[in-house]
């Protein structure tokens, strides 16, 4: 019997961006991330990279988390994205990205 071996690695990190508290929580799984970006733990939608970004849960009115899981899955793994901030500013979607993009580069193993 060939048993099936599944490595999962988990990464949370943190910033404040825009004088808002971003908690961001990475769980990897064989090829296959799963990206939570908020303020509180809420999961109110979630959208998947592949083969085009795709709502699985939430308003279809929201697009910023179809948006970052098309942009994440140029690192030729399936993400998921669930991005639950207000939008305060509209520099902070960018912000975020741009932070987490700074954080795959740090910790490209935990990606």
């Amino acid at each position: 019997v060939i048993g099936i071996v599944l490595i999962v690695c988990l990464h949370d990190f943190s910033e404040k961006i825009l004088e808002q508290t971003v908690h961001q929580h990475v769980m990897k799984l064989n090829g296959i991330v799963f990206l939570w970006v908020g303020s509180n733990p809420v999961l109110s939608n979630l959208a998947d990279s592949m083969p085009l970004s795709t709502l699985v849960l939430g308003d279809p009115s929201e697009t910023t988390q179809n948006s970052l899981a098309q942009r994440l899955s140029k690192t030729k793994k399936q993400v998921f994205v669930s991005y639950n901030l207000l939008m305060t500013d509209s520099n902070l979607s960018l912000l975020v990205e741009n932070r987490i993009k700074k954080e795959m580069e740090v910790h490209a193993d935990q990606f």
